[in-house]
């Protein structure tokens, strides 16, 4: 299983980081040890002081492809769900000053937990989704995938062009504004629309 993960793929996200709209999608991986299932707890890493949330839609691949065509793609995916990229803010804006990659800020054990998946038939239309995260009660973040500055389609078609995609692989499609910290102790409930989809603590 491969999980890729969009960066900069709504306009007012990129506008709170001051970071350029990008023209084509920006994408990094993560690896299978970044995921968390089933609602477990995250556990605060050592290594960072600046650990902030970014809630993405989350996409299942269902079809081995390459290459795809835009008009095709929406065939390869037919399940959805919620995570969180988790973000150590403070190794990201190093590696940013100075030309790095982002996985030591992106990549780490446990950095993405995902909730459950279900059909993207139980929804009217994806492309223009609500999500939002609640901190300890309080919403503090919310998106709808409308707004997205690339379409799920244009992101499996562009993915596609330089790596192979195969059954389960997993594609976090880009966080809306509000991002922010969290610390040990803190409770996160994800949703799509009005279904809560993930519940976890920090510990």
């Amino acid at each position: 299983m491969k999980i890729f993960a969009i960066g900069r793929n709504y306009v007012d996200h990129a506008k709170e980081l001051n970071n350029p709209v990008p023209t084509e999608p920006i994408f990094f991986m993560k690896p299978d040890t970044a995921i968390i299932k089933d609602n477990k707890p995250f556990f605060y890493p050592d290594f960072t002081t600046d650990l902030q949330y970014e809630t993405e839609i989350v996409l299942k691949i269902t079809r081995i492809g390459k290459n795809i065509g835009e008009k095709f793609a929406h065939r390869y995916y037919t399940e959805i769900g919620i995570g969180i990229d988790f973000t150590a803010r403070d190794l990201q804006n190093k590696c940013r000053e100075k030309g790095l990659p982002w996985e030591v800020a992106k990549a780490f054990d446990g950095s993405a937990p995902i909730s459950k998946f279900v059909s993207k038939d139980a929804f009217n239309d994806v492309h223009n989704l609500n999500f939002h995260l609640d901190l300890n009660g309080q919403t503090v973040q919310h998106g709808n995938t409308k707004d997205m500055i690339f379409s799920f389609e244009k992101i499996i078609a562009h993915l596609s062009n330089f790596i192979s995609f195969r059954m389960g692989d997993l594609i976090f499609t880009g966080t809306p504004a509000g991002v922010g910290p969290v610390k040990i102790g803190d409770h996160l409930q994800a949703y799509i629309e009005d279904a809560l989809m993930l519940d976890f603590y920090v510990k």
